[in-house]
């Protein structure tokens, strides 16, 4: 079967997927986790040619959407790992929006105190809030990524010839798929990342939201159909400096681990696979703390005329000037600390989990054989 190549799989594959796909800053680790199915998808034309029947592509989808499952599955335990760290960021980006916030948002110097004087607040339970829509988020969000970018991907290589330098005609290829893939992915899962960002952001008792359902509900209701795309734009905009800012980042650290290795650690001088997700997180954490000031712009515009916040802005710009008015410049980084803490255990996690579960399902890839 097509499924088990003699040719080593090696971390370099891992360069397409460390860097794309990036939402809200953060690194996505699904794209890093499931850049086999990638490899898989592109061979697939060859592995029908080869065994010319229709049972070899079906053997090939199926174990395609074996690591799919995975990698979502993955993805979404490391989500609900780091969920009370996503939460308590949230938290702190929004308080300044109105008095009753404030009240409610931990007070206590350092992450792990915030976290236990929010328990003791609003409930152990209170941590996890939003984490649901987080984890319903992540499914059309990470197939609308990996399918958008699989077949740009594809269709750049039969239009645009290679010219010049195969490592500059490539770098701009996965760049130009992964910049389309993240802004079509963030657009068609956006009204489920507002839901979040409004669930996440109640205070005290139950809200005035009761679930997802309820929150579109509301949404529609109060605000209108329009309403579900609020903070669209911030979002977007967001999106291609955090893409620039992470791929630059982990390209250059990433050159800087080769050339600094005697004959690289990996097949031909590669980055180990350890070494490719250690770069990814630090380009994770670079992008965040760069681009960390749209994304509190984008929660805030998100949540105007919400329950959690009557106020109205303006314009994108309007909301820039009221932090800077009223919070200075340290509000445009408030809840960076909780966001800085939940990376490396995020992608420890998801990591740890995308193998196991690996083994569990008995999904065999040259990745596990090595």
């Amino acid at each position: 079967m097509a499924l088990h190549h003699t040719q080593e799989w090696v971390p370099e594959d891992l360069d397409e997927a460390a860097v794309t796909g990036n939402e809200a800053a953060e690194p996505d680790m699904e794209r890093v986790l499931v850049v086999e199915e990638e490899a898989r998808l592109r061979q697939m034309g060859e592995s029908s040619e080869e065994e010319a029947g229709p049972s070899a592509r079906w053997d090939e989808l199926v174990e395609v959407g074996k690591l799919l499952t995975c990698g979502g599955l993955a993805g979404a335990i490391s989500k609900s790992a780091t969920a009370p760290l996503a939460r308590l960021t949230i938290l702190y980006q929004v308080k300044g929006l109105n008095a009753a916030t404030r009240a409610h948002v931990p007070e206590a110097k350092g992450v792990l105190r915030a976290l236990r004087e929010l328990a003791a607040r609003e409930g152990l339970k209170s941590l996890w809030r939003g984490n649901g829509v987080t984890i319903v988020h992540r499914l059309p969000y990470s197939a609308a990524n990996f399918w958008v970018y699989e077949a740009v991907n594809e269709q750049w290589k039969r239009v645009i010839p290679a010219r010049g330098s195969f490592a500059a005609t490539d770098v701009t290829r996965r760049f130009v798929a992964g910049g389309i893939a993240g802004l079509t992915a963030c657009s068609l899962a956006y009204p489920l990342d507002l839901v979040r960002t409004r669930l996440a952001a109640q205070v005290g008792g139950a809200g005035a939201y009761r679930g997802i359902g309820d929150t579109l509900r509301c949404i529609v209701r109060e605000e209108g159909p329009r309403g579900l795309y609020r903070g669209l734009g911030a979002t977007l905009a967001q999106v291609a400096p955090s893409l620039a800012i992470n791929y630059a980042a982990y390209e250059t650290m990433r050159s800087a681990w080769v050339r600094g290795a005697a004959a690289g650690d990996g097949p031909e001088g590669i980055p180990s696979v350890p070494a490719t997700l250690a770069c990814g997180s630090a380009a994770g954490l670079i992008s965040s703390t760069a681009t960390f000031p749209l994304d509190l712009v984008r929660r805030r515009l998100q949540l105007q005329g919400s329950h959690v916040s009557r106020e109205v802005y303006t314009s994108y710009g309007a909301v820039f000037r009221s932090v800077w008015r009223q919070e200075g410049w340290r509000g445009f980084y408030a809840g960076i600390l909780p966001e800085y803490y939940k990376v490396i255990p995020g992608v420890a996690i998801a990591f740890c989990s995308y193998e196991f579960l690996k083994r569990a399902m008995g999904v065999q890839t040259n990745a596990t054989q090595r």
